[in-house]
């Protein structure tokens, strides 16, 4: 019954973009088939940013323990225990913390520049428009992966601070 319900299809299609699955199983995929050693370096680096990422965000989840609107379905693409719980949005961060890293380890043309950033903000408000979280769940979500890339930039992983992990490739 909401003004949102004919895009709803549309909005799950988004959601399904920003979930963590795809992009854990698409970083490990492509980690296997780079044939080039920064390639692996940066995919690599992805994949450490992005169990970062689910990690923290369920030590958030846990600890604040804020439900989900009321008005949330609960039709969620591959949920776990902590996704009953609704502060910080995962997708928010993920978007947010994908977003900073693909514009700065990623030549790309302008156009495709605002493209990225343009997903992270659907995604984002895609979250409170499904009814999935509340806004300041969403604000701090994007707050979170933004900080969160800091970090992953800080403690950067290359054949020279881990050569164990890149041994395995």
């Amino acid at each position: 019954g909401s003004p949102c319900a004919a895009a709803r299809p549309l909005l799950k299609l988004v959601e399904v973009s920003g979930h963590g699955l795809p992009w854990l199983l698409g970083t490990a995929y492509g980690l296997c088939r780079s044939g080039s050693a920064a390639a692996r370096e940066v995919l690599l680096n992805l994949l450490f940013a992005l169990l970062l990422d689910l990690v923290l965000v369920a030590v958030v989840k846990g600890l604040v323990r804020r439900p989900r609107p009321v008005h949330n379905k609960m039709d969620m693409f591959v949920t776990l225990s902590v996704d009953k719980y609704s502060f910080p949005s995962g997708h928010a961060t993920r978007a947010a913390l994908v977003c900073r890293f693909v514009l700065h380890h990623l030549v790309l043309a302008v156009p495709l520049r605002v493209l990225v950033v343009l997903w992270a903000i659907i995604v984002s408000m895609s979250r409170v428009m499904l009814g999935r979280h509340n806004v300041t769940d969403v604000l701090f979500g994007l707050l979170l992966g933004y900080a969160l890339y800091s970090v992953v930039e800080y403690c950067w992983l290359s054949p020279l601070s881990a050569p164990a992990l890149f041994a395995l490739w």
